[in-house]
């Protein structure tokens, strides 16, 4: 504002600098919040990746469930047998085979999978009773140990048990302590989610 005298008002310059002021914060808080996304930005992005990450593992882990179900049923109502002189007889490496084409589309399951186990591990055995069968999973050095696993279920209205376990890769650096809790034989450190899934039943008394 200018006086007939021609003199200015005080209140201009400060008007002036408060404006400056407002600007220059502006400015500031713009940076700050650059910086702000900066340090919560990959504490974030991790816990996405965590997120998809369990999930993709939750998926994994009923897919193989699913496998065994639709196998395992197989086995009880003698579409599948073994060394049991029927055009139903299957090998060790054929019902591999018959597993990985169940699970194939989401978990690695190869022919070389198939001919040389790594991540898929399959264990069906004939019992005595129920009572008989194993309730817990042996290790040994800090992975499963396979030394008693076997394919041989047996005929109609025997007892068997049908165990599926998977060596699940764990790529994200936050949930590995959590859920690696096992690892590959020849592996040294834990880097893998052990899905494991069961079926024990009596087959049915088929002809």
């Amino acid at each position: 504002m200018v006086f007939p005298d021609g003199t200015r008002d005080k209140r201009d310059g400060r008007w002036r600098r408060w404006i400056l002021a407002a600007r220059r914060l502006r400015r500031s808080r713009d940076g700050s919040a650059a910086i702000e996304f900066a340090i919560l930005a990959i504490p974030y992005f991790l816990i996405i990746f965590a997120i998809l990450e369990t999930f993709v593992a939750f998926i994994a882990e009923q897919t193989v469930n699913s496998a065994v179900d639709t196998l395992g049923r197989q086995l009880r109502t003698g579409n599948i047998t073994y060394n049991q002189a029927r055009s139903t007889d299957k090998t060790a490496t054929e019902f591999r085979q018959l597993f990985c084409n169940e699970i194939s589309f989401l978990l690695t399951c190869d022919a070389d999978e198939v001919a040389t186990p790594n991540r898929l591990w399959l264990d069906v055995r004939t019992f005595s009773a129920f009572s008989a069968m194993p309730t817990t999973i042996a290790t040994t050095a800090g992975s499963l140990d396979t030394s008693s696993f076997a394919f041989t279920p047996g005929g109609a209205s025997s007892i068997n048990m049908l165990r599926a376990f998977y060596y699940w890769p764990v790529t994200t650096d936050l949930v590995r302590p959590y859920i690696a809790t096992i690892h590959r034989p020849g592996v040294s450190s834990n880097s893998d989610y052990l899905i494991v899934s069961t079926m024990a039943f009596q087959n049915e008394n088929y002809p």
